[in-house]
């Protein structure tokens, strides 16, 4: 990370990337522990996805930065949005559980990620203040 970086942008940065990691690492968990057929590749798409990203939020600058923030956090509120909806009304013929392995965990863990991902990406977003002369 670049020495322009705040401290508490750079703090923020590191549990976005933790937050993310642990949602991707929840989801590739659940493949290596029966997850199958369609669902499961979802869930190593998502994996995948989740570990680009955090690699994003450390080393990335600039725009990319900007860029890669706000996907992270559209990233785990469709993650999320995908689970409530399993739960609820069913997604893609897929229906879930409130008691299926780490159900509670995962929405407690995209929540965090969200809020965190949230203040990040506000923080990131926010104009610089210009440098006097």
């Amino acid at each position: 990370m670049a020495s322009t970086t705040t401290p508490a942008l750079r703090v923020m940065r590191i549990l976005s990337a933790i937050a993310l990691l642990a949602a991707g690492g929840i989801h590739l968990y659940l493949v290596f522990n029966g997850v199958g057929g369609i669902l499961g590749v979802m869930f190593v798409l998502n994996a995948v996805g989740a570990l680009v990203l955090a690699m994003g939020m450390l080393f990335l600058q600039g725009r990319w930065l900007q860029l890669a923030t706000v996907l992270s956090l559209l990233f785990l509120i469709a993650t999320l949005l995908a689970l409530i909806l399993a739960l609820t009304v069913g997604l893609f013929g897929i229906t879930e559980t409130w008691d299926f392995m780490l159900v509670p965990e995962t929405v407690i863990v995209e929540s965090i990620g969200i809020v965190l991902l949230a203040v990040t990406t506000v923080m990131v977003l926010r104009p610089k203040p210009v440098a006097a002369r």
